[in-house]
């Protein structure tokens, strides 16, 4: 029997995928990226499995949602891992590329994905790699704001994810389609943003021209998740 399980679980006002990972076998767990609406959802399911939470991953400061990660800690006495160049309040944890974490026995590793803001991180584990906003299931995040950079991000997912193997499960953080998952030789070939028939500057007018709106959480949710989403 595999140690490692995973729930995928959604909250839909914002499409955030969040991610419990837990060793089946020493009961030790992690959360990728809570959602602040989903704190009792995410608690019952914890005691449910008979889990010990030990961290609270971000893949990055996110604009769209706040997280749960400072409510989690006071519950269940957990750490909050972010990437090293955030400049969130109390965090425990600092995370730099290529940084290896484990629980039970399942090995974590984080590569820093920067593009879709300067603080992106992705996390590999066991042929998966939860990819947050830089690479989402034929597409990616936007690059307008957070220091984002389009060029930057071309690069991370071009020098850091598209050298996983193309078997490998890419879980997104968002998803606005109805897609739960994919693989990295899947995007590779039909990504329309990213794959590999683009070139950098296709990719950075692709970027230039999408026009979005303004998040409609960015004022409240980025000041909040500085702050582990205590608020």
């Amino acid at each position: 029997m595999p140690a490692l399980n995973i729930k995928q679980l959604f909250d839909l006002e914002s499409s955030t995928y969040t991610y419990l990972l837990f060793d089946a076998v020493q009961r030790e767990a992690i959360f990728i990226d809570p959602v602040l609406e989903q704190f009792e959802r995410d608690c019952m399911l914890i005691e449910q499995l008979n889990l010990r939470l030990s961290t609270i991953f971000e893949t990055h400061i996110h604009a769209d949602h706040v997280t749960s990660s400072g409510r989690m800690r006071e519950q269940f006495g957990c750490k909050i891992a972010v990437s090293r160049h955030a400049k969130v309040q109390g965090a425990d944890i600092h995370v730099s590329d290529g940084d290896t974490f484990s629980f039970g026995s399942v090995v974590l590793k984080s590569l820093e994905t920067p593009g879709h803001t300067s603080t992106c991180t992705s996390y590999v584990c066991e042929g998966y790699v939860f990819t947050g906003d830089a690479l989402l299931i034929r597409g990616c995040g936007r690059t307008d704001f957070q220091e984002g950079n389009a060029a930057q991000l071309f690069e991370s997912v071009r020098k850091k994810l598209f050298v996983l193997p193309d078997d490998t499960i890419v879980y997104p953080a968002h998803d606005y389609k109805g897609f739960t998952s994919s693989t990295i030789g899947e995007e590779k070939m039909h990504n329309p943003r990213l794959g590999v028939e683009k070139s950098k500057q296709e990719f950075v007018e692709i970027m230039k021209k999408l026009h979005l709106e303004r998040p409609k959480k960015i004022d409240i949710a980025v000041p909040a998740n500085l702050e582990c989403g205590l608020i």
